[in-house]
């Protein structure tokens, strides 16, 4: 597992997450997970700058987007 980086804001349905310096950019189609390795969504975008991109997650079923913000996440 890898981290993909802390989510940041939501925006048109998405989680948008900074990834962490230094760290590769997930795979787009990348399962991610919370901190309690509950899935969240799946990777739709990686956008940005190539040493710290952002990363677009579209949430799976049931996920309340407002609760990931703040938190990490990680990509399987």
């Amino acid at each position: 597992m890898r981290r993909v980086g802390t989510v940041v804001r939501t925006a048109g349905g998405l989680a948008i997450a900074r990834g962490d310096p230094g760290t590769e950019a997930p795979r787009i189609g990348a399962s991610v997970v919370d901190e309690s390795l509950s899935t969240v969504g799946r990777v739709v975008d990686v956008f940005g700058p190539v040493g710290q991109p952002y990363v677009a997650v579209t949430p799976g079923g049931g996920v309340a987007l407002a609760d990931l913000v703040g938190g990490k996440l990680y990509a399987r």
